[in-house]
């Protein structure tokens, strides 16, 4: 069994991309090459120079995204990414760059990342990005991707599929757009009206575009959406480029309503745990001062203090919304505990085995026809892997073969939680329980009321507290704009773990009804653990010696041979606990955003993850700061709005 990200072998696809003696890249679906391969320095890298970024005016000591906090570029067709490299190198060299740049594109053909080096590697100043680039594309099926590079200030937004259909599913305004693909003459699609009409309603009053296309086609319906545009000088062998500003009759067109100010948001945060750490985390990123209020005597003191647990994808054979959402926050929550936690230590990039039970009705199963991207992230396991892993003689016939989830891992929450609160533009707050929340009408700001006094004034208050979130909500809204949110208690099983039991342990974590992890140091020595129960009825975080059964009935249905093995240790009472009180809601979503915009703007919720803690903390985090900071969604509308706060 297979303990890295390793993928299922399949014949090699058509390939996107041809490459031929020069090493120009050839795209053989449409019969036109993607660059010129740029050893002549006219070609490739210095045409990005040239057409996008001094075009949009993003090149040099008066480039327009200075003295800005966040700068959005759309680009219509990812290619090889050099355009996007190009960017980047771009915003590392100038000194007076904003703190985070947003580059969204849509591809309806991605590359591999091996074409992305062999297309960087006639500059070297770019190879390093390229490489970083590289090692997150992955799993990249139709949808929306976010991959954050650059510790954390680059986001790149992929919209993998055709178009003008991607571009509606794009949550942004753009500051800058650069219109890129093979020509007219081959893709007239992507140069049509339908996908030029969905740029501009992503552009406001004063987006620069750019693009290497002057047809007169193009330069018209431009023309007619609200662009002003002109033909400019282009580089050699191109006589000319064109440059575009926005400029409609009214800005009616934006996505966005107008941006938040440029100067400091103060934001309390209700809560430590993954729900508070993460939109703390994202807020302070983005330059807010954030307080955080904890009731506990440290972070993790809830539900978030389970000490591991895993991150897996859902599975559905029609690719349901949940199971797209799921892989969404195993991508967040891999790129942030990569950034800020230690490998082996806090996590490990483990992969994860789901045994589907054969008396669950309703097995995962994986779409039809799922595709080689899909691999990277879901596949079947041979009946050998579930030998060998389930330490089993025979493999049951009404049972299917187990699901391998390559980018599965293990984590532990606590160390998230306390790396995201480390940030200097975050206090915390101990022993901090807060009693009440008030709007001061006159100014509306928002103020707590702590057993030490009041604090304040802040712009924006976000709840966090888990189950603790419900009585502040209705101290302050009338009873029915109040959501449903119910504590759930929890109750993990944990041993010790020495040679010999080491050697029938399986070498993944293993979920199913129920999971399992293995090897885990906690507290200096390695450790096993089992679970968790599931139970409605009571609201403490209290041991229970009959969870420890329940966890031991649902592990002899696991891993038959495991369970056999660690009795011993349940009889001994050589077996330890840990229990939490989640808060979920009645469609087991979270719920994040305004809660109640026009009774009280400024109130929001980050609560209600439930089981999928772990999964979605990171994501709901980034995507709430998107929408209060006005930037790009790292999610498609249709996702995003399946969290939303004030949903029925």
């Amino acid at each position: 069994m297979p303990t890295s990200r390793k993928v299922l072998s399949l014949p090699p696809p058509d390939p996107i991309v041809s490459w031929d003696a020069q090493g120009t890249p050839h795209s053989p679906r449409f019969g036109d090459i993607y660059r010129s391969h740029g050893l002549d320095g006219q070609g490739g890298l210095a045409q990005s120079r040239h057409v996008f970024l001094q075009g949009c005016g993003l090149h040099g000591p008066a480039a327009l995204w200075r003295d800005h906090s966040h700068w959005t570029i759309l680009e219509t067709g990812f290619g090889l990414g050099l355009n996007f490299l190009a960017t980047w190198a771009a915003w590392r060299d100038d000194p007076d760059r904003p703190g985070h740049l947003h580059f969204v594109s849509v591809e309806a053909f991605p590359v591999t990342a091996d074409d992305l080096l062999r297309s960087a590697a006639p500059w070297p100043e770019l190879m390093p990005l390229a490489k970083e680039l590289a090692a997150k594309w992955w799993g990249l099926l139709d949808g929306v991707h976010r991959l954050t590079l650059d510790n954390g200030q680059i986001h790149l937004t992929l919209g993998i599929g055709p178009a003008e259909h991607r571009l509606a599913q794009l949550q942004l305004q753009a500051d800058s757009v650069f219109l890129d693909g093979f020509s007219p003459e081959v893709n007239p699609e992507l140069w049509g009206e339908p996908v030029l009409s969905e740029v501009a309603r992503r552009c406001r009053a004063g987006t620069r575009l750019s693009t290497w296309c002057v047809a007169r086609p193009v330069r018209d319906a431009l023309h007619a959406l609200g662009f002003e545009v002109e033909r400019v000088p282009g580089l050699p062998p191109k006589r000319h480029a064109l440059s575009a500003c926005y400029q409609p009759a009214t800005d009616a067109a934006s996505c966005f309503p107008q941006p938040v100010p440029r100067n400091r948001p103060r934001c309390a945060v209700v809560g430590a745990g993954l729900a508070g750490s993460a939109v703390a985390r994202a807020l302070a990123e983005r330059g807010w001062s954030v307080d955080v209020y904890e009731a506990g005597p440290c972070s993790s003191a809830g539900a978030s203090g389970l000490p591991a647990g895993l991150c897996a994808p859902h599975v559905s054979q029609d690719d349901s919304w949940l199971s797209r959402l799921t892989r969404a926050g195993v991508r967040t929550t891999a790129q942030q505990v990569q950034r800020l936690l230690q490998p082996g230590q806090d996590y490990a990039c483990s992969g994860v085995l789901e045994r589907r039970m054969p008396h669950k009705a309703r097995k995962a199963r994986l779409p039809k026809d799922w595709p080689p991207a899909g691999l990277e992230w879901s596949q079947e396991a041979d009946r050998e892997t579930c030998l060998n892993s389930f330490h089993a003689d025979t493999w049951p016939d009404d049972e299917p073969p187990a699901l391998w989830h390559p980018q599965g891992f293990w984590l532990k929450p606590a160390q998230l939680v306390k790396a995201q609160l480390a940030h200097p533009n975050i206090r915390l707050h101990l022993n901090a329980a807060v009693q009440s929340l008030y709007q001061d009408t006159a100014s509306s700001t928002w103020h707590l009321t702590l057993p030490q006094g009041p604090c304040g004034p802040f712009d924006y208050i976000i709840l966090c507290a888990g189950p603790a979130t419900l009585p502040l909500l209705q101290q302050t809204l009338p009873p029915e704009r109040c959501p449903a949110l119910n504590p759930v208690r929890g109750q993990l099983s944990w041993g010790p773990v020495d040679e010999a039991l080491a050697r029938v342990l399986p070498p993944s974590p293993v979920n199913g009804d129920g999971s399992f992890l293995s090897n885990i140091l906690i507290n200096g020595g390695l450790r096993w653990m089992a679970g968790s129960s599931f139970d409605r009825s009571r609201r403490e975080a209290v041991l229970d010696e009959a969870d420890h059964l329940e966890n031991l009935t649902r592990l002899r249905t696991l891993l038959p041979a495991v369970a056999v093995q660690l009795e011993r240790q349940y009889a001994d009472g050589a077996v330890q606990a840990w229990a939490g009180v989640r808060c979920t809601t009645p469609d087991r979503l979270p719920r994040v955003g305004a809660v109640a915009p026009d009774l009280a703007p400024g109130l929001h919720l980050l609560t209600g993850l439930g089981a999928r803690g772990l999964t979605l903390s990171v994501l709901c985090g980034q995507w709430l700061a998107a929408r209060l900071c006005q930037e790009p969604w790292p999610l498609e509308p249709e996702l995003g709005l399946r969290l939303a706060a004030d949903r029925p």
